[in-house]
C-alpha cells in the first residue's frame, strides 16, 4: 500500500498531521512527496506535484471532475488517499499528450466542441480514455451509462458523446508516428 511499516515496536501512533514520505508514479515520472495521511490524491496532485489539470469539484466522488487513471482504471482522486497511491501507475490529463501532439481524445473534444467552461473536461477525458482503452468497441448504450457518471453543467452532454465516439474511431485506427 505504501512505504510505511508499522510494527508492534512503533513508539507512537501516527496522527492525521504526521507527514509521511511517499513516491508517486505520475505520467511515468516519480514524485517524492511528504503527505499527511488525510490528504487526498487530488490535493497532492494539485498542491505538491503542480498537476493542476485534475480539478476538485464536489470532493465527494459525485461529479467526476477529479477523475484520473490509476493502474489502468478510472478513479475519483478525491476519494483516494495519497498514501494509497504509492506504487501505482497514475495518469493525469497532463500525461495524455505526446509532446505537442494531443491525444486523440483531446483532439476530438476540441473538434466536436465537447467542452464549454472546461472545468469537467479533464475528468471526462480521463474517464473516456480509460474506458476506450479497456473496451474499444463499447456500444452506445453502455458508453452513455458510463459517461453519465460524470457531471457537466454547461454542455448538455451531446457534444461530449460525439467527441468520445469520434475519439473511439481514432483510437482504434493504426497509430502514426508523431509529426506524420
Amino acid at each position: 500500500m505504501s512505504d510505511i511499516e508499522v510494527t508492534a515496536d512503533t513508539e507512537r501512533a501516527f496522527t492525521l498531521n504526521d507527514r509521511i514520505e511517499i513516491t508517486l508514479s505520475i505520467n511515468r515520472r516519480n514524485y517524492v512527496v511528504k503527505v499527511e495521511s488525510r490528504h487526498t490524491l487530488a490535493d497532492v496532485l494539485r498542491d505538491q506535484c503542480g498537476l493542476t489539470g485534475t480539478n476538485s469539484g464536489c470532493e465527494h466522488g459525485v461529479c467526476g471532475s477529479c477523475t484520473v487513471i490509476v493502474d489502468g482504471a478510472p478513479l475519483r482522486s478525491c476519494l483516494m488517499f495519497a498514501v494509497q497511491a504509492g506504487g501505482k501507475a497514475i495518469r493525469t490529463i497532463e500525461g495524455l499528450a505526446d509532446g505537442e501532439h494531443l491525444h486523440p481524445m483531446q483532439r476530438a473534444f476540441i473538434e466536436h466542441h465537447g467542452l464549454q467552461c472546461g472545468f469537467c473536461t479533464p475528468g471526462f477525458i480521463m474517464l473516456a480514455v480509460a474506458l476506450l482503452e479497456r473496451e474499444p468497441d463499447i456500444g452506445d448504450e453502455d458508453l452513455l451509462e458510463v459517461l453519465s457518471s460524470n457531471l457537466c453543467r454547461c454542455t448538455g452532454y451531446q457534444n461530449i458523446l460525439k467527441a468520445v465516439r469520434a475519439a473511439a474511431t481514432l483510437m482504434r485506427a493504426p497509430r502514426a508516428e508523431p509529426g506524420e
